[in-house]
């Protein structure tokens, strides 16, 4: 869901990796900021024009600033490059209001894996864990100790850290003896590369899966080999929109003068949502959960499991359009 963006100053800006940038952010007049919970992201307005994702990786107890850290990737959309690249302390940025789809839920005991960059959210949840005193253990896995953010605050010294690098002949980390015994008294936040997801998927099939909570930054493909063609009507004009296979919903809208905020157009942060009225989506986000689904989609990864869908803007917080009964 698009939230409006508001200025934040850049107070602090340096290096925890040759790759990854760490941003201190806070408001121009000094304000008190939204609040947010552990796993929660800001979508970013970089100075290329860019409007990006980013994980809180500080204190959600502190309302002076957020913490941003952010992994330059040359190979990426330009989000990235563009932050790191052409910005300084003392220039102003629009961001839009914390928003988090990997959020905490209760339990007993908690097994955070975090990979690479991955552990943006999962610092925030550790320190806010351990704060509370929960039962909480950490993976934290890397290439090398260079390429390691916030490398100081985790030692073998703490028994409840396995820090762990694969570089050096070391090789990847067996996470099996992990998530061998699945546990009804635990939740498993894993965050990371795609190889990384996908192990801990595989090591997790005989967990319930409710168990079991990914954040994934890579996102999804809206279009692939077995994306089919369909309709999408715009509810608040009546407006029919034809939806090749090779064009996601989000494009075809764009090219219909239907404007619908976005972000990370991969399925992962929750920008681009929109209402759904009728018809069977065919979802391929990593954001919605399962009730979610029943009553919003993501356009720039879903399609629809039939002929069409009926769809209109995430406005249901305004009131101008009534909620859809059907899809409750």
């Amino acid at each position: 869901m698009s939230t409006p963006a508001f200025p934040l100053r850049i107070t602090a800006k340096d290096l925890l990796t040759p790759s990854v940038c760490r941003f201190e952010l806070r408001a121009p007049d000094g304000s008190a900021l939204p609040a947010f919970t552990p796993g929660a992201h800001l979508t970013v307005h970089t100075p290329s024009g860019a409007a990006r994702s980013y994980s809180l990786t500080g204190d959600p107890a502190e309302r002076d600033r957020y913490v941003i850290a952010v992994a330059r990737e040359d190979g990426g959309r330009g989000g990235s490059v563009s932050l790191v690249d052409d910005t300084r302390a003392g220039d102003e940025l629009a961001v839009s209001a914390p928003s988090n789809s990997f959020e905490l839920r209760p339990s007993q005991r908690y097994l955070l894996i975090a990979g690479g960059i991955g552990i943006t959210p999962i610092r925030a949840m550790f320190r806010h864990l351990r704060r509370r005193g929960a039962d909480v253990r950490l993976v934290y896995l890397t290439r090398s100790p260079e390429h390691t953010a916030f490398l100081g605050e985790f030692t073998v010294d703490d028994e409840t850290v396995v820090l762990h690098h694969s570089g050096a002949g070391a090789g990847r980390l067996d996470l099996w003896p992990y998530l061998a015994e699945p546990r009804e008294d635990t939740r498993v936040y894993c965050c990371g590369p795609a190889g990384l997801l996908a192990d801990v998927r595989a090591l997790t099939m005989h967990w319930r899966p409710s168990r079991v909570h990914f954040e994934d930054f890579a996102g999804v493909a809206g279009t692939d080999g077995t994306a089919l063609p369909f309709r999408a009507t715009w509810r608040p004009t009546g407006q029919t929109v034809a939806v090749p296979a090779d064009t996601t919903l989000l494009n075809a809208l764009r090219d219909a003068a239907i404007e619908v905020p976005s972000s990370c157009e991969s399925g992962t942060c929750g920008t681009c949502r929109v209402r759904l009225y009728a018809g069977e989506p065919e979802h391929r986000d990593l954001v919605l959960d399962a009730d979610q689904r029943r009553r919003f989609v993501m356009p720039c990864v879903s399609r629809a499991e039939g002929e069409s869908l009926e769809i209109g803007p995430d406005v249901a917080t305004s009131g101008e359009y009534p909620a859809p009964a059907d899809n409750q």
